[in-house]
């Protein structure tokens, strides 16, 4: 059983919820980040395993595990953490909706992991609230629940004790500012070095970078086009180059892009300069001063603009994250 004696302020109780069908991955996250073991540090974190239902409990991969802790333990947590659920539209236990909203009035924090969102939506802890999941699940979250503002790019939203962070990656990034808030931004860096991770990523970035999705394949289609333009993104590419390498006119050109896009010839390629640029930033193979030109973006200020605008972060904040040298534009 958890050990309950320990010093809730310097070892606060983190419990993981496990469902049958449990999220392996997830899980996991939440295992790494608070239950193990870290002896180099002078206070940490307790941890329970708590079952969300009798039985064992069965999770992806062919794995079954029988935890001894269940819903009861939830009145001494600091912190419950939902790693995923099995299904966007399975019905959540009313037992464990009940037993999150008590700990939650008493004063403990939740958070979701992925899926996990549609449990803390399921309790009401979201009515209000801005959350976010992962970006296959936003659409749907909306529609369930339209008391919830959902934000559908960033990695991980905090507010009033309750986290929620997007795909199941973001669940480590959620941890790292958790882990940052109780014990300082060493213990965190500590922390995410141990994990070969990033020591942070702003909340606020976005999940992707957000490229239209083909609308239809056509004859005509656009693709030796686009390849082309790729191939020569620093170049300067108005409508009237395209419309003349496409053998077509402006508007017919803006008329298949968005039959095909769903968006204008430029909106698209601003798109693809900014995915372009955030590859040359996460390979870190050129300084970041060049990034601009070596885009097409004409200038370092519209670079900065546009990939903010995009990106929900600054092209320095994004290398940043990744630990790479930065050579200021």
């Amino acid at each position: 059983m958890t050990k309950r004696d320990s010093n809730p302020q310097k070892h606060p109780l983190v419990c993981a919820i496990a469902y049958d069908g449990l999220c392996t991955f997830e899980f996991g996250i939440a295992v790494e980040l608070f239950a193990l073991p870290r002896p180099e540090f002078d206070n940490w974190y307790r941890f329970a395993t708590v079952k969300a239902e009798p039985g064992p409990i069965r999770a992806l991969g062919g794995i079954t595990l029988d935890a001894q802790d269940n819903l009861d333990v939830l009145q001494d947590a600091s912190l419950i953490i939902v790693p995923g659920w099995r299904g966007a539209d399975t019905p959540v236990p009313e037992a464990l909706c009940a037993a999150l909203r008590t700990a939650y009035d008493r004063g403990a924090r939740v958070a979701s992991i992925c899926s996990g969102v549609f449990v803390l939506a399921a309790a009401g802890l979201l009515n209000g609230k801005s959350a976010t999941t992962h970006w296959r699940y936003t659409d749907k979250l909306a529609t369930g629940y339209p008391d919830v503002a959902v934000d559908a790019d960033v990695l991980f939203v905090e507010g009033d004790r309750v986290y929620t962070s997007a795909g199941s990656a973001a669940g480590l990034d959620l941890g790292l500012h958790i882990i940052r808030q109780d014990y300082g931004a060493q213990v965190a860096a500590s922390v995410a070095r141990r994990l070969v991770l990033p020591a942070q990523r702003d909340g606020g970035q976005r999940q992707f970078v957000p490229r239209p999705e083909p609308k239809a394949r056509t004859g005509s289609s656009l693709s030796a086009l686009q390849d082309r333009i790729r191939a020569s993104i620093d170049e300067n590419w108005s409508i009237e180059r395209m419309a003349d390498a496409a053998a077509t006119s402006g508007r017919t050109l803006a008329r298949r892009f968005h039959e095909e896009t769903g968006t204008t010839p430029l909106n698209w390629l601003k798109v693809e300069r900014v995915s372009r640029a955030a590859e040359l930033l996460e390979n870190g193979s050129i300084p970041l001063s060049d990034v601009w030109d070596v885009c097409g973006f004409g200038s370092a200020e519209t670079f900065r603009r546009e990939f903010r605008k995009t990106m929900g972060v600054p092209p320095v904040r994004y290398r940043e994250r990744l630990g790479a040298p930065i050579a200021q534009a």
